[in-house]
């Protein structure tokens, strides 16, 4: 489907490039070789780690690879994640609704990450002793990761067709417009990425560990910021009652995760859930103030007068 004719025209550059980026990221190619990317460097990592437990490195490339192999399970979740939050920007240009249940799925993942992280401070092999102090905070993170899961499933069912608020032209301007906002979100992500990396001048391997350590809770502040913009930008074709309080509602579920995300153990698991539910609540709350759509009456066809 092509823009709107009435966009301006910086509106439909934009939407142009949006559309060219989003259906390359969809495209079955790219996403096998996202996939088998991650294969390959989980088993490259995996190896890496044993040639330097063996000491079968070069001196000049041996310091910056680690030596439990654990460590490559926390990179294969970390860019399963980066690769999650790029499908959650694309997204935001759709329904607000859809986007925040795009987040939950990515908070799940990371609660889980969290959990595993646990595991590169585990010794090889694994011993009982070692490991006991940990296993609450493992099981709590596990838990609170599979509770969202379930309540993102909730939600998901609770979402339903209702009649937009918009007229056409108001529905591709807004829509228009959250492409814009995802395409800074992308170039935002990609200099935080870059900086996680180290690939940006200045950056030595402690801060960009640092920074790696923390990319996913400064994106979702950058996030936060977005969200409220987007609401913003709804108001600028409605100021109905029910989509602002639902949509500013979704920006405070964010701030929840966001929060969740620096949070201590237990504590994260528990924001983590209690975002989760504030968006059921709001979704369940709006459904019942917001009717559904009846369809249009059937028009009986006139009766034939009969002839004489």
């Amino acid at each position: 489907m092509g823009p709107s004719p009435n966009l301006s025209p910086a509106l439909k550059v934009s939407h142009a490039a949006f559309a060219w980026l989003h259906t390359g990221w969809e495209s079955r190619w790219v996403q096998r070789v996202l996939a088998n990317g991650l294969v390959g460097i989980f088993v490259a990592a995996l190896a890496l780690i044993e040639l330097r437990r063996r000491g079968w490195l070069p001196g000049a490339i041996s310091p910056w690879v680690p030596t439990n192999h654990f460590d490559a399970v926390q990179l294969a979740f970390t860019l399963l994640l980066g690769i999650e939050v790029i499908g959650l920007v694309f997204g935001l240009s759709g329904s607000t609704a859809n986007t925040m249940g795009k987040q939950f799925e990515i908070l799940s993942i990371i609660l889980l990450r969290q959990s595993l992280k646990e595991l590169v401070n585990f010794p090889e092999p694994i011993y009982w002793d070692a490991v006991r102090d940990a296993v609450p905070r493992m099981a709590a993170d596990a838990t609170a990761a599979v509770l969202v899961f379930f309540l993102v499933g909730v939600f998901y069912r609770l979402q339903r067709q209702t009649a937009s608020q918009l007229s056409e032209e108001e529905g591709a301007d807004l829509a228009a417009s959250k492409e814009v906002v995802a395409l800074v979100l992308l170039a935002v992500f990609a200099d935080l990425a870059l900086e996680a990396v180290g690939v940006i001048p200045g950056l030595g391997r402690a801060s960009a560990s640092l920074r790696a350590e923390h990319f996913f809770e400064q994106f979702y502040t950058v996030l936060i910021f977005a969200d409220i913009l987007v609401v913003l930008l709804a108001l600028r074709q409605s100021f109905a009652y029910d989509l602002v309080l639902r949509n500013s509602g979704f920006a405070a579920a964010t701030v929840l995760i966001r929060l969740a995300l620096t949070a201590p153990p237990f504590i994260n698991g528990v924001l983590g859930v209690g975002a989760t539910v504030l968006a059921i609540g709001l979704t369940w709350a709006y459904n019942r103030n917001v009717p559904v759509p009846r369809p249009p009456d059937r028009i009986k066809p006139p009766v034939k007068p009969r002839g004489d």
